[in-house]
């Protein structure tokens, strides 16, 4: 029983690569169907997204063939796959998956939406039939690591991404952030990351600014949003606790004269500025204001570095729970084989023992003595069930093996002893 993965990600590949191996929801009926009927796969589950391609299967398979599978099915030259591509097995597998889970191995580290993907890749693979107890229990077991590494450490706490550290920064200063009037400068995607930032903690009063009015009105519906052009500025800063610039403006857009005129407005109650421009929306001047709290791209930074620092830190915490609970699980795949080979072999001495049994059954019917066929039996038992130990007892003293030699030795003893028990 092997569990092994065969994929590409962000560390491995180019985009342009991922892009042509990436298997849309239209493709994953027929490629889970596909992979199934390779040599040795017993259940599949494919996980992919922008930054991944990877096939999590169970059985025996091999690792070219699956490799020329998925060059096969989209088209690509096996070639350029083999330099691009990693391929694990067993407790590296398991691992493996539970890191990507964990967000361990996102191109932003700790990032949480690659948690969700692995479940769907999961439960469509379930849904088309292709999941076994194995892979059932693999995912299963790795979704409950992926909560326990969210809640036993602090991996996915700190802000990492400039629009995620902006909001982190608000929320800091302003605790709830529900009754903030929160003003975006720009309808660009920073904007639109920022946005959506601020509405996950609960804000109600939110303006969106542009020079191009249909772009606010974009940013605006998806967000739940009131939309304005830039001329209406100086309307809009005076009511605005929160200011987050981001626009493509060569020149600053935001002076220290009209932020001046907005605090008098409101009467001196502080605002936060930031600005996430490059070349920069907001005049450096009004840091030199009492009541205006500006901090720039390169402030975020600097909270951003020391962030990721601390999920670095915090990933080794995650990575210790991981390394324990891929050994439990590999524990638990080596007792299935064991009890593979007891019921096996449990299954061969039954057989054995019933053929020799008609043997015998077969002789008192011809009229043998009870004691002469007895005898019979018992010497054709012996030989048969002890011609294979005796043959792996003769083999491991000739090539030094130790080990057989010793759980062999122990088998003996423990007969021994429960021979004497009994007698």
């Amino acid at each position: 029983m092997t569990i092994s993965i065969l994929g590409i990600n962000h560390r491995t590949a180019p985009v342009e690569l991922r892009e042509r191996v990436a298997f849309g929801p239209v493709q994953l009926e027929q490629a889970l169907t596909d992979i199934k009927q390779l040599p040795g796969i017993e259940e599949a589950v494919i996980v992919s997204t922008c930054n991944r391609t990877e096939l999590y299967c169970h059985g025996q398979a091999e690792h070219q063939p699956m490799l020329h599978w998925l060059a096969q099915f989209h088209g690509v030259n096996p070639a350029e796959l083999e330099q691009h591509h990693y391929y694990h097995i067993q407790e590296d597998a398991v691992s493996h998956l539970m890191s990507v889970a964990s967000g361990l191995d996102s191109l932003v580290l700790g990032e949480p939406q690659i948690l969700g993907q692995v479940k769907q890749a999961y439960q469509q693979a379930k849904h088309f039939s292709v999941v076994g107890g194995i892979l059932e229990r693999l995912f299963q077991n790795t979704f409950r690591v992926a909560k326990a590494v969210r809640n036993e450490t602090e991996v996915g706490q700190n802000a990492v991404s400039v629009a995620f550290a902006a909001v982190s920064l608000a929320k800091h200063i302003f605790g709830d952030l529900k009754h903030s009037n929160v003003l975006l400068v720009g309808a660009g995607d920073t904007s639109e990351l920022v946005a959506q930032h601020l509405v996950q903690q609960g804000v109600s009063s939110l303006n969106v600014a542009n020079r191009t009015l249909h772009r606010a009105q974009e940013l605006a519906q998806r967000v739940g949003a009131e939309a304005h052009s830039l001329s209406q500025l100086g309307e809009l800063l005076p009511s605005a606790d929160i200011v987050v610039s981001s626009t493509a403006s060569t020149l600053p857009i935001i002076g220290k004269g009209r932020v001046e005129k907005a605090l008098k407005q409101r009467r001196h109650k502080p605002i936060l500025l930031i600005d996430l421009a490059v070349p920069r929306d907001i005049e450096e001047q009004v840091n030199e204001l009492d009541d205006a709290y500006l901090y720039t791209v390169d402030d975020l930074q600097n909270i951003i570095s020391e962030n990721i620092k601390n999920r670095e830190q915090a990933a080794q915490q995650a990575r210790k729970i991981i390394a324990r609970e891929a050994s439990q699980f590999l524990d638990w795949l080596r007792s299935l084989d064991s009890v593979t080979l007891i019921r096996d072999y449990r299954q061969h001495t039954q057989k054995v023992a019933q053929v020799q049994l008609e043997k015998a059954l077969a002789l008192l019917q011809q009229g043998k003595p009870a004691e002469q066929v007895m005898q019979v039996l018992s010497h054709k038992l012996t030989q048969q069930l002890a011609h294979r130990p005796t043959q792996l007892l003769k083999q491991a003293g000739e090539q030094g093996d130790q080990t057989t030699l010793s759980v062999l030795q122990q088998l003996w003893l423990e007969d021994d002893k429960q021979n004497k028990e009994t007698n």
